[in-house]
């Protein structure tokens, strides 16, 4: 008893996180006109679910279908030992459901609306564990609209998606019926279908061409043979008959062995699982025939905003090119400052720093010669006209990038580009309003604001490595060199005439041009050491923008723009994704149900 309550808990623990699950997917739909499809299927089928919950307890619903003549209301008759409804003798057809139970059990109980059956109430042991429904018949010619609410069909599709199993009867002359076809095709999700050929007494077994015919679309298992009017006949002559315990004609109690034992009571509840399960399994595969039908429009947006990102980033990585090579000079002097500041101490960090700082010892100097007022105030506003331009330039060199994003994010270009998208936005079924041109402009000024302060990181970045790289000991070693070996000779020169030439031989002094001579072609030395420093590190500052430039031409620098219409495309991608997962989640547990063949596999 406390394995049955735990199993019966369990299966409701199941049903409630697969149902959970299945809401959180469908509300987390993104707008696309499928996923919104799919989300009120889901919705009906949450409503499913919660039937479910309320009928696990109440009888295993029983209901036959099948064309007129069939001997349905024969075989309900049969079913319960009692004649409760009329068979077609008495009354040309069933255009009404009749349900049948036990005393005490309303319809809204099993999820059906009373007011569109006819009741009947018997208290006889075949209904202990049973609802049994005579359908109404699907092929009879009505004079009414068949689209009514008040015709067979009407009364037939209301009831049939209440019902756990499904007699399917048929008859020699009537097991190829188109009408009940159509109708069995509708209703077989989500029931177990037990076919069964009456007038055995009368008919040819044609179970075999049957079956060829069901097996296109179901999988039939064992099709009964039997004769229900004998087997109606032996009940009556028992007043205390209980289905099962006699063997009537054909294999009538096998039928009744199957809905009394092996359906019916604990097996109901493992049968209604296997329905929703199976139903479940149906819906999502729809859910997926939908989806993937669209899924190529949303694959060519794809493919579109990657085309038009591309030559957007080309574009910008070409003008931001432009832009840094012709404001190259000012970069190339930041990152000769740089390259000074990290020298160190030496002879030829100095002529760095003298070089860097020329203009404003130049400055300073000419200021000391000053003499009147005058002259100070001409001075003063000379320099500050140089600070003003090398702050200009400077700011020139950053506005280089913001020129570059502006030029790129034309609004022709952005128009053009919002005309090619939008198309493919409404053949995928997405909001046009992400592909608008007021949308991608809004876009577009972010991902620039964004990528000029990538491009002046990177810049910066690049600055540091090449004056990390012309700063190190081997880097420095050759110009230091270069410089010492004028600056030796000359003072050898110098010396050996003070020390050696002057005092122990007869030549004179060294005169006053031989210093100047000297001071020139020092000066010159170390402006061709300078330049030679410069060239190196202006080639390098051009290849590290190249590099840069590459870069920028994967579509990085151009990564905001139609943010909203890839975002829309990664959820749809999602929302895939966790479809593949649910019904991946329902078949593991179909697979663990483990029941009977019985029942259709579509």
């Amino acid at each position: 008893m406390v394995y049955a309550e735990l199993s019966h808990l369990e299966l409701l623990s199941e049903i409630d996180a697969l149902v959970e699950r299945l809401q959180r997917w469908a509300d987390g739909a993104p707008r696309w006109q499928p996923a919104e499809t799919s989300r009120a299927l889901v919705r009906r089928l949450a409503d499913r679910a919660e039937t479910l919950r309320v009928r696990m307890e109440t009888p295993l619903i029983v209901a036959t279908l099948g064309g007129t003549g069939t001997g349905k209301s024969t075989l309900i008759n049969a079913l319960i030992g009692a004649e409760v409804v009329q068979p077609g003798k008495r009354r040309p057809t069933t255009t009404r459901p009749t349900l049948i139970c036990r005393t005490g059990l309303r319809p809204e109980m099993l999820g059906i609306d009373p007011k569109g059956i006819e009741l009947v109430r018997r208290d006889l042991p075949a209904l202990k564990d049973l609802v049994l429904i005579d359908c109404p018949d699907p092929d009879t010619t009505e004079q009414t609209d068949a689209a009514a609410a008040d015709t067979n069909l009407a009364r037939l599709r209301e009831i049939l998606p209440q019902c756990d199993v499904l007699i399917i009867t048929a008859t020699q002359q009537k097991y190829r019926s188109g009408r009940v076809a159509e109708e069995l095709l509708a209703a077989a999700t989500g029931a177990r279908l037990v076919f069964v050929q009456t007038h055995a007494d009368v008919d040819d077994d044609v179970r075999d061409d049957w079956r060829d015919v069901l097996e296109k679309r179901y999988e039939t298992g064992h099709i009964f043979l039997v004769d229900s009017p004998a087997a109606l006949a032996a009940a009556e002559e028992h007043p205390d008959y209980t289905p099962g315990e006699l063997q009537p004609h054909g294999e009538f109690a096998d039928l009744v062995d199957l809905l009394t034992k092996q359906l019916a009571g604990a097996a109901a509840v493992r049968i209604r699982r296997a329905n929703f399960l199976d139903l479940l399994d149906e819906a999502l595969s729809c859910c997926r025939q939908r989806i993937d039908e669209a899924m190529p429009a949303v694959r060519q947006l794809q493919d579109a905003v990657g085309q038009q990102r591309v030559q957007l980033s080309e574009r910008l990585a070409g003008q931001m090119r432009t832009e840094l090579l012709a404001d190259r000079r000012q970069w190339e002097n930041r990152l000769l400052g740089r390259t000074a500041s990290r020298w160190g101490l030496s002879p030829f960090a100095l002529v760095l720093r003298l070089f860097q700082g020329l203009g404003g010892l130049l400055g300073g100097t000419m200021l000391y010669r000053a003499r009147t007022p005058a002259q100070m105030a001409l001075l003063g506003a000379v320099t500050g006209v140089r600070t003003l331009q090398k702050h200009a330039g400077s700011r020139r060199a950053d506005r280089g990038a913001n020129r570059a994003v502006a030029d790129c994010w034309d609004r022709t270009e952005l128009r053009e580009a919002a005309v090619v998208l939008d198309g493919y936005a409404a053949e995928a079924g997405f909001d046009r309003r992400a592909a608008s041109l007021e949308t991608l402009a809004a876009e577009a000024d972010l991902a620039g604001t964004e990528f000029i302060s990538q491009v002046s990181g990177q810049l910066n970045s690049a600055i540091d490595r090449l004056a990390a790289k012309h700063t190190g000991v081997f880097a420095r070693f050759r110009y230091e060199l270069l410089l010492l070996l004028v600056l030796g000779w000359m003072l050898y020169r110098m010396g050996r005439n003070f020390f050696y030439d002057s005092w122990l031989g007869s030549a004179d002094l060294l005169g006053l041009d031989f210093y100047i001579q000297c001071a020139f072609w020092l000066i010159l030395w170390c402006l061709l050491l300078l330049w030679a420093l410069s060239r190196r590190l202006r080639r390098g500052l051009r290849r590290e923008i190249d590099l840069l430039v590459e870069g920028w031409k994967d579509t990085a620098s151009a990564g905001g723009v139609f943010q909203r219409l890839e975002d829309d495309c990664r959820g749809v991608e999602r929302f895939r994704g966790e479809l593949d997962r649910l019904h991946q989640h329902v078949a593991k547990l179909q697979r663990r149900l483990e029941e009977d063949t019985l029942g259709h596999r579509w």
